[in-house]
């Protein structure tokens, strides 16, 4: 069946929205924060682990499983759900900001698709919206994304309206060769922090008509936060009440709260497991780095979290796992700070439905260091 979203409350002082969506993998509540697993693995991280977070929706990257293992590998296996033994809802993107990240020249961007080369071995490779489509189509994950072009922040509004033009056209290629009825599919909105542009963006993605709606471009580097709301600002109030939202790449627990205010229901970022191979730690006070010496007699958890790492070990022999580079560290850490940002949009949830978001923001960033 193709996803449905149920909206259930309205915050009274915000945008943000409570909300169910509904999948062919069971029903979740948004807001929601989707772990990333790149190549059909969340790094390090077992489906049982996943579970134990609370964890719904997983995304998976289509240019990478494009190219390893293949998506007819994954498509002969029964599908990503099958090949990786997730019984819950997966996302797939569309490739395209890992390839927009490969491409050397303008001129490599055409009308049909994109000219790159393969990060792996340097082949010449090609990538058109229906080629990105069929392999999402194989993958079979529960939603699948358009493919858009995705602009660098620095673009000025001339190639910004382009790109916007372009990514429209794309859009309607691809909703026509998507096959697979079981799959959801979303557009894309663009448009920089452009008001007109995102607007324009939003109104056109919405004729299409599709399941579900990203707000893209939003993650680019040289980006700043106000570029960044402001792009969901001048989203969101075009987009259907009876539809997904999601932002595309953005994982900061204080994004998190501000997508949520401006109505956003669904975010997916590799952030929490990348700081996690660093020795990174998410806290209600700010992220702390665990190979600081001052941890090194430090037998107290991480905070006083739920998850499994900081029921069962301290600082002390997480930070003695990273500095003698026992893959276990990162591996507890990925637990705690994807359970972090999964437990962040269940309060966020709590607020929305006790009509105290912005309290919760205040108390929030008190803690965190930001206010």
């Amino acid at each position: 069946m193709k996803i449905k979203y149920e909206l259930l409350k309205n915050e009274k002082n915000t945008q943000a929205r409570y909300g169910i969506l509904k999948t062919n993998h069971g029903e979740f509540e948004t807001p929601m924060f989707m772990p990333v697993g790149t190549l059909a693995n969340v790094k390090t991280l077992t489906r049982e682990e996943l579970k134990a977070m609370n964890s719904a929706v997983i995304l998976s990257n289509t240019y990478h499983l494009w190219l390893r293992p293949g998506s007819e590998i994954v498509k002969k296996a029964g599908g990503l759900h099958k090949f990786m033994n997730y019984d819950g809802p997966i996302l797939t993107d569309s490739g395209g900001f890992q390839v927009f990240s490969l491409v050397k020249n303008k001129k490599d961007i055409t009308e049909e698709g994109v000219h790159f080369k393969n990060h792996l071995n340097g082949d010449k490779l090609f990538l058109t919206p229906e080629l990105s489509i069929k392999v999402q189509n194989d993958l079979d994950s529960d939603i699948a994304m358009s493919f858009d072009e995705c602009p660098p922040a620095s673009a000025d509004y001339e190639y910004l309206k382009t790109s916007v033009d372009r990514t429209l056209r794309w859009a309607k290629r691809g909703k026509k060769a998507h096959k697979n009825e079981q799959q959801s599919l979303f557009g894309i909105v663009q448009g920089g922090p452009l008001e007109d542009l995102r607007k324009y963006s939003a109104i056109e993605t919405v004729k299409l008509d599709f399941d579900g709606y990203g707000i893209g471009g939003v993650a680019n580097d040289g980006e700043s936060k106000d570029d960044m709301y402001k792009a969901i600002e001048y989203s969101t109030p075009y987009l259907p009440i009876d539809k997904p939202r999601y932002l595309m790449g953005v994982g900061d627990p204080i994004d998190i709260i501000e997508g949520v205010i401006r109505g956003v229901d669904m975010f997916d970022c590799v952030l929490p497991t990348r700081l996690a191979r660093h020795g990174n730690a998410f806290t209600r006070h700010g992220k702390i780095n665990l190979k600081n010496a001052k941890y090194k007699e430090d037998f107290e958890p991480i905070e006083n979290c739920d998850c499994y790492t900081c029921k069962n070990y301290t600082k002390a022999y997480i930070r003695h796992l990273l500095v003698c580079n026992e893959s276990l560290g990162g591996r507890l850490l990925s637990i705690h700070n994807i359970r972090f940002l999964i437990k962040l949009t269940e309060d966020l949830r709590e607020a929305i439905k006790n009509d105290n978001l912005l309290e919760f923001k205040e108390d929030f960033l008190s803690k965190y260091g930001q206010n």
